[in-house]
Order: structure tokens, then sequence, then C-alpha cells
């Protein structure tokens, strides 16, 4: 969502003037992703902003993004994760479209995290697998989920398995435009957004709590 939840445009623009400067790589995505057709599908800059700063909250070095869209949020998170780690920073960046990883690719570059984003294409829940073939289980610090909203219950533990105890997961959309508060919404993706926050709320192995920022993020952390 490239505005938070509920905020007026008013609001937004105060955000923006107290908040960081953007950086040139993440300012020049945002404007190029305007006047993409989906551009509701990139994270709002105080989302970025607040990503970035849980990277560096929490000393992250390796991470994983599922649902990489056109890069703003990676770009976010990868410079974060080269701030705290440096060339031993690592992003793994799952994606299904390399139409939309594409336009990404360029801001990666200028951003200079081109070395630390290892974009794979292709399905998301492969793509956890594999990582976890990898010998990843059990390493990485943080993990971002805005892919498909009916696989979020299957990438929460996919993703679980791979965060070492204190990593944290955060999971966007989950407010999905207030729809998830209303008992008639039967969609798929409704259905399953409220599952994923049920299955967190339950599970002794976390604590999560939900918050809303832009269209509601699920922040999960492995005990």
């Amino acid at each position: 969502m490239s505005t938070s939840f509920a905020l007026s445009p008013e609001l937004v623009g105060y955000l923006a003037q107290v908040n960081p400067v953007e950086h040139p790589s993440l300012e020049a995505c945002r404007i190029e992703t305007a006047r993409h057709p989906y551009v509701r599908m990139q994270v709002s800059r105080e989302q970025a902003a607040f990503m970035g700063f849980l990277v560096r909250l929490t000393g992250a070095k390796r991470a994983v993004e599922v649902g990489v869209f056109t890069g703003y949020s990676a770009i976010a998170t990868a410079l974060a994760l080269k701030d705290v780690a440096g060339d031993d920073a690592k992003l793994y960046a799952l994606d299904v479209s390399t139409e939309y990883t594409d336009l990404a690719k360029p801001h990666f570059r200028s951003a200079g995290v081109d070395g630390i984003v290892d974009l794979r294409i292709g399905p998301a829940s492969e793509g956890l697998a594999r990582l976890a073939t990898e010998g990843l289980s059990g390493t990485l610090d943080m993990a971002f989920v805005d892919a498909d909203k009916t696989g979020y219950p299957d990438y929460y533990e996919k993703v679980l398995g791979l965060l070492r105890h204190g990593g944290l997961a955060l999971f966007d959309n989950v407010l999905w435009s207030g729809r998830v508060a209303d008992p008639s919404d039967t969609d798929p993706d409704t259905v399953a957004l409220r599952k994923v926050a049920e299955i967190a709320k339950a599970d002794p192995r976390v604590e999560a709590a939900m918050i809303a920022v832009g269209d509601g993020v699920l922040m999960v952390r492995k005990r």
C-alpha cells in the first residue's frame, strides 16, 4: 500500500517532513513506481522508514523478503542491513515476476546494494524451502512477507523455520483496508489474513503484535 491505512494526505505529507531524508535511490524507485498501474502494491514511505529502523534496532545482518515488486522495500531493508553488517549483509529476495523485479534491478545498482540482494524468481513456498535446504534454517535475523495473501499461513511456518531465536518477521497488509474486521467478508485473501493473525496469537513459539502502519503489519518475534 503506497500510503498508511486511514492517514489523510496532510498527515502523509507531515510524516515525510519529519522522517529522515529519503535515500536518492529509494526516492527514484518510489517516483517510478508511482506511474505503475499496481502502485498500491508498494509499501508506504513511512513503512519503509520503519522497516529500516527495525533492521538497525535489532542489528539484523541477514534477511529474507517474500514479494519484491519494484524493489522499494527491498532497497530500504538492504541499505539498513548494509549499515549494520557492511559486506556481510545479505537479503534473499523472492518474487514470481521478472516483469516487476526487472524494474527493481537498476535501483538496486544505484543504491549500491545489488551485491547484497540475492534475487530469486519462482514460487515463494519453493524459494523458502530452498533456503532451508541450503542450510539457512535458524540463521536469518529478519523476514518481510508481502506476497499473495492466501499463502501467508504457509509462509508463516517456513519463515519461522528460517529465523534465529529472537528473529523478527513482518507480515504486510494484515488489515486489508479494513476488510478483516468485516465478518461477512469471506474472500480467500481476507480469510487467510485472519488465519495468520490467529495462528501468531496462539503460537507459543512467538510473541506477536499487530500495528496500523501501512495497511497493517503483523510483527512476530521468534522466542
